[in-house]
């Protein structure tokens, strides 16, 4: 249902560092980049699959993280979690929420929170 969501950055240079490595460790990467000055960047596993979608504002005013706006990623394993999740903060996330056990059981929705270096917020999880 979801085609892909869009964050913001001021610095594209740093955004795209952080991001290729941080989908690095769920196999996503690079699909595609617009060649104007937003330099929208496209990553995930393949254009028939969700994206998240960075760049810089549309505008040309200041990016600016959303309160309230977070964008969740799924991962294929509790490990992967972790994983994802210190890799945010090795490079340069802000903690949001260790990974652990949140809500009803029978959910066993496992989930970390992390901001990027623009400030907007993303969470890691997997269901069950």
């Amino acid at each position: 249902m979801i085609g892909y969501a869009t964050l913001g950055t001021n610095d594209i240079d740093t955004a795209l560092t952080f991001y290729d490595a941080l989908f690095a460790t769920v196999g996503g990467k690079r699909l595609m980049q617009m060649p104007d000055a937003r330099q929208l960047t496209f990553y995930g596993a393949g254009p028939d699959k969700p994206m998240l979608v960075i760049g810089k504002p549309y505008d040309g005013a200041a990016a600016t993280a959303g309160n309230g706006t977070m964008v969740a990623l799924a991962a294929d394993s509790r490990e992967q979690v972790d994983q994802v999740y210190a890799k945010a903060i090795e490079l340069g996330g802000a903690d949001e929420g260790a990974a652990g056990t949140r809500g009803p059981e029978e959910m066993a929705f496992y989930g970390a929170y992390f901001r990027d270096p623009d400030g907007n917020k993303l969470c890691v999880f997997k269901m069950g």
